[in-house]
């Protein structure tokens, strides 16, 4: 090699070995995102133990970890979106619209907790809780935008984005990734319950790729500035 192509190799060896600060904090959200998602499970079953859910503590501190792990996955969407670099016309669109429906999906999604937190703070008792979720599902459209359609949207988007990924030459995931979020998805759509096994497929998915990124590197290799992950 060369003095120049050392000097470019050096140059662009010093770019991928410092991370910034926006990849440390997009690539803990990978890590982080799946985890918090993981606790509301845990308590959420913890919560029930006694034959009801909520109000008390267990159900608020459920659902705020739930709220923060939901936010957190905005900058997960965005992150993956960034990833994909193809130039191709249909594969930007593709990525873009992936992004916009898993965007809306969180949207709904952080929309339904709000939902639940505000009731379960307001309600006494079960049943007052039980009866002001009907009351406030009971306006039109509120059901199917946060609780029963919206928040599905941003499974599909998800799924979208990591499947562009794995295809990707070279891919920027393991083919194991999609196939761990669609049995997440799977296991927590059959069962709420089961939502802590869902939780770790989507950590076992999600998190290798975040530690890479956080370190300024994907996997299969390292990311040029160019294509690092970013929220804009």
């Amino acid at each position: 090699m060369g003095a120049g192509g050392g000097a470019a190799h050096h140059r662009s060896m010093s770019i991928r070995s410092f991370p910034t600060p926006r990849d440390v904090y997009i690539g803990m959200s990978f890590v982080a995102a799946p985890l918090l998602v993981l606790a509301y499970g845990i308590l959420r079953l913890l919560d029930g133990m006694d034959g009801v859910r909520g109000p008390g503590v267990a159900w608020t501190t459920g659902h705020v970890a739930f709220l923060i792990g939901l936010l957190l996955f905005g900058p997960v969407v965005l992150g993956l979106r960034r990833m994909v670099t193809g130039r191709t016309t249909g594969l930007k669109l593709t990525a873009t619209g992936s992004t916009v429906i898993a965007l809306l999906g969180l949207a709904a999604s952080v929309g339904q907790i709000v939902i639940d937190l505000v009731v379960g703070m307001r309600a006494a008792d079960h049943p007052e809780m039980s009866r002001l979720f009907e009351q406030v599902q009971g306006y039109a459209g509120v059901k199917p935008a946060f609780y029963t359609v919206g928040p599905v949207l941003f499974y599909v988007g998800l799924l979208a984005l990591v499947v562009l990924l794995a295809m990707a030459k070279p891919p920027r995931v393991g083919g194991w990734s999609p196939v761990l979020i669609v049995v997440g998805t799977t296991v927590m759509a059959v069962d709420l319950d089961l939502l802590p096994i869902g939780a770790v497929c989507y950590w076992l998915a999600l998190a290798p790729l975040g530690w890479r990124v956080a370190q300024g590197e994907a996997q299969h290799g390292p990311v040029d500035r160019a294509d690092r992950p970013a929220l804009a």
